[in-house]
């Protein structure tokens, strides 16, 4: 017990002084971004705020509007092959630079991003509120929270694992050190959706920029007025920690404008549609490039028979119904085990029933609007092929205190019973408040259930014992899980995030989404240069000693043979035929 007390002692005051840092006022600069054209409102005065039709047709022009009220937020260029192109090159340039940068300025970048974030959380959210339809809890949720998360555990873990990793030399090159160093690629293109607009943009540009990376981003044409918003703080970061201009940008348009960035950068990281992801790896290969896909899920929702149903039902509509299915992803099929089915569904349609759903800017509202125009058009078809298969909506949500010209960007929170695969609201994703709800009879039925589906991105597994979840999990085909919670995922930023099947590949996030954003490079060097050099043995030099072969033979035995006597005896051959004078092989087949 003598011996552990100094070392508890030890551990107690590094604690305290730990504790006392952070209460020291930091020192990080902070930086002022020109809101001039968001905060006033300029861009909804009486010349310009009408309410906003969207062309079916793409033009020169990427038109902004407030999904949840249809009013007009301004237009954005959509860019041409050769300005994308240009826009890398900039960025490029401006990355040769900021690859020589050292951890210690990286960092103060970041620290200073994290202050204007916390000291800006309103405005952050409500950019994303008019931008998307989203409410500002759920930007704060999904926007703020992940993005400090992000930061914070760059700060605390980036250049750990950017640093050189060592790694074991083998038994035939102990005289050697051998590791693995991560530098930047160059300029990494990220192609973004818009149901995060301001997490989307940061997740791949952290990563990028902390790894020495430049990074151009194509934002989507339904958040392209968000997304050049918040560009103005990464840049105004990045210029108060001396980096070089253009190092990060922000590019709007449509196909095309993608389509050039993907045959411009070193990598791209893609965040969509499997259609578009797979015209996305096509066009890569053209120059053979790393692709990252993230290509959106049908999350599995499995609740066990033993689990606290009221609690459970509040998680499920949490996660089917934030941000009007704008989460990532969102659980979009629910197995409910048969002796708790009933008591789960009448939870959830009691929850549901609660929901309202509006203008998230105008009053206290549930749930907002949906982005996409003409989307609403989508579920209900999904939800009518269920009811003609059988399916019953047994709850629907409320709508409230929209405007005529906005009606169509709004769909109610829907409770559906009596789903089965044969129906597209289980197989397609549907990215809306839909809560469709199946019962199963086994867990080996609710793995087989989870499992039937053309996408692997998520799943959340629910039961009083945390072994049986964890059992159930394992067995699911999906590249994220959480046990007994839902998203949860999304706030370990240590973890890689990604998906399998129609839900794409790569990791982003992580350990594995940062050096996803470097050039892997193995080292091999000597360990005690210049004492200890490579040189090549005497009967493998040229000209090829007659006994060769039979010295790489004995070589190979000693170095793996699989007991100590062959080895030794292997051994002793080998430093026999280093002794012997070297005959060449060719040399005899001349005298024969």
């Amino acid at each position: 017990m003598a011996f552990w007390w100094p070392l508890i002692v030890i551990a107690i005051a590094c604690a305290i002084c730990k504790l006392l840092l952070m209460l020291i006022p930091s020192n990080v600069p902070s930086i002022d971004v020109d809101t001039s054209d968001v905060l006033d409102e300029g861009n909804q005065t009486k010349d310009n705020s009408f309410i906003y039709i969207p062309s079916r047709r793409h033009t020169d022009k990427v038109q902004c509007y407030e999904p949840a009220t249809m009013k007009y937020l301004g237009f954005f260029p959509a860019l041409k092959p050769d300005e994308v192109k240009e826009r890398v090159a900039q960025a490029r340039k401006a990355q040769k630079i900021w690859a020589k940068s050292s951890f210690k300025q990286r960092r103060l970048f970041l620290r200073i991003l994290l202050k204007y974030i916390i000291e800006h959380q309103d405005l952050i959210c409500n950019i994303s509120s008019r931008d998307t339809g989203k409410t500002m809890v759920d930007a704060s949720l999904g926007e703020i929270m992940t993005t400090c998360e992000k930061i914070h555990w760059l700060l605390s873990e980036g250049e750990k694992w950017l640093k050189p990793e060592y790694r074991s030399c083998g038994r035939s090159m102990l005289h050697k050190i051998a590791k693995v160093e991560f530098s930047p690629l160059g300029v990494v293109g990220a192609i973004v959706s818009w149901n995060y607009p301001f997490h989307n943009i940061f997740n791949p540009m952290l990563a990028a920029v902390f790894s020495g990376n430049g990074i151009v981003i194509k934002v989507s044409e339904h958040a392209s007025w968000s997304g050049c918003f918040y560009l103005r703080i990464i840049q105004t970061a990045l210029a108060a920690v001396g980096a070089p201009e253009n190092l990060v940008e922000v590019i709007t348009g449509f196909a095309e404008t993608g389509e050039a960035l993907v045959s411009s950068v070193d990598k791209i990281i893609f965040v969509g549609s499997p259609g578009v992801g797979k015209k996305i790896m096509r066009n890569a290969s053209d120059t053979l490039i790393p692709v990252t896909l993230e290509l959106g899920g049908k999350d599995a929702f499995i609740v066990c028979e033993d689990v606290d149903v009221p609690q459970v039902a509040q998680v499920a509509a949490r996660g089917a119904l934030q941000s009007s299915g704008q989460n990532c992803a969102g659980a979009e099929r629910f197995y409910v085990h048969k002796d708790v089915y009933s008591s789960f569904v009448a939870e959830v349609v009691k929850i549901v029933k609660s929901v309202t759903a509006g203008p998230p800017l105008s009053g206290k509202y549930d749930m907002g609007a949906i982005c996409m125009q003409e989307h609403s058009e989508r579920l209900q078809y999904l939800v009518n092929d269920a009811l003609d298969k059988g399916a019953e909506i047994v709850a629907r949500g409320s709508v409230g205190n929209i405007g005529e010209g906005a009606v169509d960007q709004y769909f109610p929170p829907t409770v559906i019973v009596n789903v089965n695969h044969t129906m597209k609201l289980m197989q397609e994703e549907a990215f809306g408040p839909i809560l469709p709800i199946m019962k199963f009879s086994s867990d080996e039925e609710a793995v087989q259930l989870a499992n039937d589906s053309s996408y692997g991105l998520g799943c959340a597994v629910f039961s009083g014992s945390q072994r049986r979840a964890r059992q159930i999990a394992s067995q699911l085909h999906c590249g994220v899980a959480a046990i007994n919670d839902f998203a949860s995922n999304y706030m370990c930023q240590s973890l890689p995030f990604g998906g399998v099947k129609d839900s794409g590949f790569g990791r982003f996030a992580g350990i594995e989404g940062l050096r996803a954003c470097c050039l892997v490079k193995s080292v091999v060097e000597d360990r005690w240069w210049p004492f200890i050099k490579t040189k090549i043995p005497k009967p493998i030099q040229y000209p090829v000693a007659e006994n060769g072969f039979e010295f790489q033979e004995s070589l190979v035995e000693t170095l793996y043979g699989l007991n100590i006597w062959d080895r030794l005896r292997a051994l002793v051959n080998v430093l026999k035929l280093l002794s012997e004078q070297p005959t060449p092989a060719n040399n005899r087949r001349r005298n024969d």
